[in-house]
């Protein structure tokens, strides 16, 4: 798979209710012993990162994160923006996660970060 098909993968991830379904993306995206980072939580293994977007579901119905970019890629390392929609169709916050690649070609880490860079 290419690298925007990885992004792509992982980003359905995060909109698949069907858990049969999502397992299968994250394992097409998701090394097995990824990391994912963000703000609120550090976790490992896809079937905590499952969790974690199956908790996201059921806590916020209707909400969706939707890549808004293009994946930019040099030496394993990606960066894509993204966007919360709530339920209604406004932005609840926009980010930007940064990640890396394993040998195999499937996400090793993402790290991301919530809302605009702070100003000087």
């Amino acid at each position: 798979m290419s690298v925007n098909e990885i992004v792509q993968a992982y980003a359905a991830a995060w909109l698949e209710l069907a858990e049969d379904i999502r397992r299968e993306l994250l394992a097409r995206a998701w090394a097995d012993d990824g990391t994912y980072t963000d703000p609120t939580r550090h976790l490992q293994g896809r079937d905590a990162l499952n969790e974690t977007i199956a908790n996201f579901q059921q806590q916020r119905p209707s909400n969706r994160i939707v890549v808004t970019s293009g994946v930019d890629h040099h030496h394993d390392m990606i960066r894509f923006a993204w966007t919360w929609y709530g339920a209604d169709g406004s932005t609840i916050m926009e980010g930007m996660d940064f990640g890396e690649l394993a040998s195999d070609g499937r996400l090793r880490r993402i790290v991301g970060f919530f809302g605009p860079l702070s100003a000087l």
